[in-house]
């Protein structure tokens, strides 16, 4: 387990994807991609046939659809790892598609809306590589960060010592120390990098604010 800053993509056409992908690419390891039908949220992004460039990083998916087994059979393939809100999985979808997930990538996770207490996801801790607690409502890029969910991860460390806990949403040089002494490490920044006239620069302020030296 380690610590991690995480690029937010989210694109309507093959071209912002690219563009995107290509602002952030020498900067970071990792990017999450937003995938939204418009129905879970009503936002949408990657709601067409695209392609993934080609640049060295990893790729995961953070899975805001309300057909997220059908989705994974089509595109999980192209990615490193795979985020399903458990918002969108009424039991005992959970633990299928989780299964379908790890057949098909090489890392599965849950995800959690704000609002939604943490118990609706107990039993599937031991099946999952991680847990995205959103500090937004979902779709709501750019919105303001809510501590409450902290809480949320604080309890999940003490549960699980060694469990990748990330958190998305309003993640910028004021919010990324409040969540990583709760106890995450995995950090989705989104707007506060996109945003920056200085990827590097702003990257390097998130690291400076929690110690990561790399």
């Amino acid at each position: 387990m380690k610590d991690v800053i995480l690029g937010a993509v989210i694109a309507n056409r093959q071209q912002e994807l690219e563009g995107i992908v290509h602002r952030l690419k020498d900067h970071l390891d990792w990017m999450q991609l937003d995938v939204m039908d418009g129905y879970f949220v009503p936002n949408t992004s990657l709601e067409f046939d695209f392609e993934l460039p080609d640049t060295g990083n990893r790729y995961e998916a953070q899975l805001m659809v309300r057909d997220p087994a059908t989705w994974i059979e089509r595109n999980a393939d192209k990615f490193d790892s795979l985020l399903v809100h458990a918002e969108c999985c009424p039991t005992p979808e959970p633990e299928r598609i989780l299964d379908l997930g790890r057949d098909l990538c090489k890392r599965v996770g849950v995800a959690l809306r704000p609002e939604t207490p943490l118990e609706v996801i107990m039993p599937l801790i031991p099946r999952v590589d991680e847990v995205l607690i959103m500090t937004v409502e979902p779709g709501a890029y750019g919105g303001a960060f809510l501590s409450e969910p902290l809480q949320k991860v604080a309890e999940l460390r003490r549960i699980r010592e060694n469990l990748d806990i990330e958190v998305d949403g309003g993640i910028d040089v004021d919010t990324i120390k409040l969540a990583k002494d709760a106890g995450a490490n995995l950090f989705v920044s989104g707007s506060y990098l996109l945003k920056s006239e200085d990827v590097g620069r702003s990257l390097s302020r998130l690291k400076d604010m929690i110690g990561l030296k790399f």
